[in-house]
Formats: C-alpha cells, structure tokens, sequence
C-alpha cells in the first residue's frame, strides 16, 4: 500500500507514521532526508538539488518527485511506503500520481488527521526538545523524570524551540491551510480520502487509522 499522511504540523503524523513503520514494515519517506542524502552522494538530482538551496530558492517539485521516483525502486518500498509531509501541494500531488503512473503504481489511501488549530497551538507550544540530543518533552504530560536533565543524554539544555513559539505555530498553520488543505479535496475526488480524529490518545488514533487502511 502507498499511504499518505495529511495534517497540520503537531497533528501526531510522524509518530503514528512511526508505529506502521513497526507494524508493517513499510518505509516512511522523508524528503529531507531523501534531499540531504542525495547530495552528500552527489547524484545528479542530488547536485540539481543542491545548486537551487545554495541560492537560497525552493528545490522545483520535479527534482523532490524525481528522487522520490528513485527512492521508491528499492526493495524495501515493494510492499508499500508512507509518505508524510509530501505532497504539500496540488502541483505536487498531481506529479507524484504521474510519477507513480509511469512505473505501473498509485496513491491507495489518503488519511487526513483532523485536528483544532487551537489544539495544534497548545501541543507545540508546550513542546521543550534537547538541544544535544534532539528529545521531545511536553510541560503538559511528558516532562523530564529529573527536573531539566534529558532523561536520554544528561543534558541540562531542554529548550523550546523557535518554531514551538505560538505566532510561529499560527503563521506556520495558515499556510498549511492555505497550501496543504487543498489536497483533501483532491484526494477526496479520487476516493481515497479517509480520516481520523487525531486529538485522541495516540493509541486511539492509532486504531482508527489501522481501520482507514482496512476499511
């Protein structure tokens, strides 16, 4: 199955993504990391990638659908792969479903985690990460067994971030809805679109989206 993960920044995407990983062994594509992999190897895409963000521009969709299409050809996106994050755009959707075309594949299922700005705001805003070793803490339910010491490095440097704090969060889902909602109806159209409630405890959202995929 080829999955894609719709939602707003804090939705809990990336950690439900994560359990499936687990579960069905199929890879989570990110393409940030296909981006920095493909220039430390110094692929063609790679390069291509690389001389656009040396100018400070955006890396055109086609490059990002390019290496996505490459990424895709190992074995172990045979049985399926999640994709979270990507697309971000109509544009971009559209050609990663002409990009899938072309090797005989496609999007089966859409999930869109929905979720109260309000809601978004107060999960990341009471966000504190180490800055040594990259940790997540919440002020709310999860913070560090010893008061300021990360309970995995030590460090004493648990910090919030600066796209943690409130107006960043609000800038950062207005183009989310600007941008990025467009594609539940697009996903919709093609009757693949399913949904969760994701403000529920992560194992509830979790037996929800197990029955998007079976249902």
């Amino acid at each position: 199955m080829i999955l894609v993960l719709l939602g707003p920044p804090g939705s809990g995407k990336g950690t439900q993504a994560k359990k499936l990983v687990t579960l069905k062994s199929w890879p989570q594509l990110s393409t940030g990391d296909m981006l920095r992999s493909a220039i430390k190897q110094g692929s063609k895409l790679g390069l291509e990638a690389k001389a656009y963000m040396d100018k400070g521009s955006l890396v055109p969709d086609a490059v990002v659908v390019g290496l996505i299409g490459e990424r895709i050809l190992l074995q172990d996106c045979k049985t399926g792969f999640i994709l979270d994050g990507f697309p971000r755009t109509i544009s971009q959707a559209e050609s990663l479903d002409q990009m899938l075309a072309s090797v005989h594949r496609k999007v089966d299922r859409a999930v869109l985690f929905r979720i109260e700005d309000s809601e978004l705001v107060r999960r990341l805003s009471g966000r504190r990460t180490c800055i040594k070793c990259g940790s997540m803490y919440h002020i709310e339910n999860a913070l560090p067994k010893s008061g300021g010491v990360c309970d995995q490095c030590g460090s004493k440097e648990i910090v919030q971030r600066d796209d943690d704090f409130p107006e960043i969060i609000e800038k950062r889902l207005m183009v989310y809805h600007q941008q990025t909602a467009p594609l539940v109806e697009f996903y919709k159209k093609q009757a693949k679109l399913r949904s969760v409630e994701a403000a529920r405890l992560p194992d509830q959202v979790a037996q929800a989206l197990h029955a998007c995929l079976i249902g």
